[in-house]
Formats: C-alpha cells, structure tokens, sequence
C-alpha cells in the first residue's frame, strides 16, 4: 500500500513538474548553503588540527602579552627571562623547559628574497627536549649542534624550488638579514605552515643577527612529565610568572596555554561561525518550507474532485492524509538530494580554487556522514511539516462537497 502511495505522489509530482521545480527552490537554496559553508568550515576545522598534530598532550606554552603563539603581535616591553625558565624547571611536575627567541625575518638565495619566522634552538639537553616535543627531524642532512656558527636548518616548504626558483639542499649558501649562512639541514615535512616555512638557528647566533639581549625569551616550551597533571601545573606556572612579573589575576601580561587549548579554542571560533551559517540557512529553509505548503494547499485545491471520488470508492481519511503527507515529504527530500549534491559540488570547487590561488592547503571541504544525513532528514522533515496542514485539510473534505466542486 505505501508502495503505492509513493507512485501515486511521484506521478503527481511529475505531473506538475514547473511548479514542482519553484517549491522546491528555496529547500534547495537552504541546503546547498548549509553543505556547502559547513563543509568549507568543516575542512578549515580538520586542517588547523591537522597543522596543530604535532603539538602533544604534554606540552604548554608560555608568551608574553595576551595574544599567544605569533611573533611581534603584542606591545608588552617585559619579555621572558632565563631566570623564568630555572624557576619553572623547578616547578613540581615539570620534565622540561625551554625559552626561544621568534622573529620575522628575511632570507635570500638565488638572488631572490622572501620573509620568514626565525626561530632559535637552545644548547644542552633543552635542545634535545625541543626537538623531541616539536619532533624535528631532518629529511636532508642534519640538525643543528651546538657549537654551529652560522649554520641553519631550514623547513621543507622553504627549501622547495616554489619558493626562490631553486631547490635549497644540505651546503647551500643563504643570506639571512645580510649575513652568509651555510644549510646543514632540511627539515622533514610535517604538513604545518609554521613548521614547513620556519628557519633554525642556534641561540647565540640569532640574537647576534637579530641584535637581541641575553637572557630574554619570547616564549618558554614546557613539557611536563605527566599528562593528568597538565591543567594544574598550568595553574603552577601562572601563579609563579604573577608573583615574579607583579600582576594580579585577570590582568596579566602573560598566556600559559596548553596545547590542547590552542585547538580548543580554534574549533569553538569555527564552531560559532558554522552556527551563524546554519542560522542564515535556516532562513532560506523556512521560505521553502512555506513555498511547500502552499504548493500542497494548492493541490489540494486542484484535486478536490479527485478526493471526493477517492472518498467515494472507500478511501479513508487516513488513506487521503497519507498520501498528501508522502508528497509532501517527497518534495523536501528530493529538494534536500539536490540541495546536497550541489553544496557538495560548490564547496569542492571553491576549495579548489582557493587552494590554487592563495597556495594553501588550509583550504579544503569535509563533508561527514552526519551532515549529509542530517541535511537530508531535516530536508525531509520540512516538507512533512508544511504539508501536515494541507494534507489534514484534504482528509476531511466532505465527499459530497467535494465531488460537486468546479474548478
């Protein structure tokens, strides 16, 4: 019997194709912009996790000024200091801690010049401890030593031929900030921007290119020995850098964050923009919905004779419900199909696009089964909803009445 309700409502709807198409245009639009923007939001979400993979659960970060992790994005004079470093060290928990010293910079090779982040690499066992937490490994020649006077390591993306029209290998000659420089090293590629464009230098030599005063960090690393402990221990660090640098809680001039944090907090920025875009969604959702129940109504309408003569032969109220309910349904959910089909498409193209233009893989779409499924069924459940009111007003037609109706 319902096999036959769907025939029923599919020739219906074939029948009225034009009008069928308009109904169905303002579900579609709702749909294609949720996959679409969600997808796009989607793949922008797995790709920042993506680029922060390399950071651990054990790992928290220490930087001056109330915007962490970027060089040159805070006004605080007071930076870090080597002392901070020993007093964190000590602090009960800790495994390790190292300061380093990030600044933007440029290089040159091949008579070209780009601008960069330099980062530096402490001596002694604080060098091992980064390159364990930071996982540096050398796809080409190797990492730097200490003792290394004007040697370098440069990240992958860096070194590619993209970059300065010549491919950067083990024993080539760069300027940085006017100094000569030999690569001892590529670093192996780890799919973060940061990473994969940075260049390392020991400490000593980068605050001499860089003219930098011994014992100021802007950042501190630490790794801690036990990942359950890492949210107090954060709080540790905080009330020890507020008693040294004279702050009150609330008004620091610091951010202890935890690696987990960083992502946290990018995936709640990503997650409020994926709700407004359901929001403005939703808006268009709801004009299709009420474009489809008046295409039912009007149908109705049209069929009042043909309801009557249903009514006559034995149908049920039930029976007459059931079918214009089905149509309706129908409508949403091939409106949804559509919908679907075409964000897909979009989002795809757009990433495409974009990633070509602007040479960044920050820019993909993901689309997960839960949203294609939940596009589909909300689809759907529009069309059921407007059409609960036209199909209720169809199954309580007086037969009589409705066998007298002229068009």
């Amino acid at each position: 019997m319902i096999k036959d309700y769907f025939l029923i409502a599919i020739t219906s709807l074939k029948n009225r194709k034009l009008r069928s198409w308009l109904t169905m245009i303002g579900i579609v639009i709702g749909i294609a912009t949720v996959v679409s923007l969600i997808g796009l939001g989607e793949g922008l979400r797995y790709a920042i996790n993506s680029q922060f993979g390399f950071l651990g659960a054990d790992l928290i970060s220490v930087n001056i000024g109330s915007t962490a992790g970027m060089p040159g994005t805070t006004t605080v004079e007071e930076p870090l200091t080597k002392s901070n470093v020993g007093q964190i060290k000590r602090i009960q928990g800790v495994k390790m801690a190292a300061g380093r010293v990030l600044d933007d910079g440029k290089i040159e090779f091949n008579d070209k010049t780009d601008f960069t982040v330099f980062t530096s690499m402490p001596s002694g066992e604080s060098r091992q401890g980064i390159e364990e937490v930071i996982n540096y490994e050398a796809a080409r020649g190797r990492l730097l030593k200490d003792g290394d006077k004007y040697l370098t390591v440069v990240g992958s993306s860096l070194a590619d031929e993209d970059t300065f029209g010549k491919e950067i290998v083990p024993g080539s000659k760069v300027k940085i900030e006017d100094k000569d420089f030999k690569v001892v090293g590529i670093l192996k590629k780890k799919g973060n921007f940061m990473l994969d464009s940075s260049v390392l230098m020991n400490e000593d030599v980068h605050r001499e290119i860089f003219d930098l005063p011994a014992g100021e960090y802007d950042m501190i690393g630490v790794r801690v020995k036990e990942e359950s402990n890492i949210d107090k221990i954060k709080e540790d660090i905080e009330k020890l850098l507020r008693k040294k640098r004279d702050v009150k809680e609330g008004e620091e001039d610091f951010t202890v964050e935890t690696a987990q944090n960083v992502v946290e907090n990018l995936n709640n920025i990503l997650m409020s923009v994926n709700i407004f875009v359901w929001i403005i969604a939703g808006i268009s959702l709801v004009v299709g919905g009420i474009g489809i129940m008046n295409t039912m109504y009007t149908s109705v309408l049209e069929r009042t004779k043909e309801v009557g003569i249903m009514k006559s032969i034995g149908a049920r109220n039930s029976t007459i419900f059931t079918f214009f309910f089905i149509e309706s349904g129908l409508l949403g959910t091939i409106g949804g199909i559509i919908g679907i089909l075409l964000g897909v498409f979009f989002a795809t193209s757009l990433a495409t696009v974009g990633r070509a233009a602007l040479d960044s893989d920050l820019i993909s779409a993901h689309f997960s089964p839960i949203l294609i499924f939940g596009a589909l069924l909300f689809s759907f459940s529009l069309g059921v909803i407007f059409g609960v009111i036209p199909a209720y007003k169809a199954s309580k037609l007086n037969p009589v009445d409705a066998l007298r109706f002229v068009k």
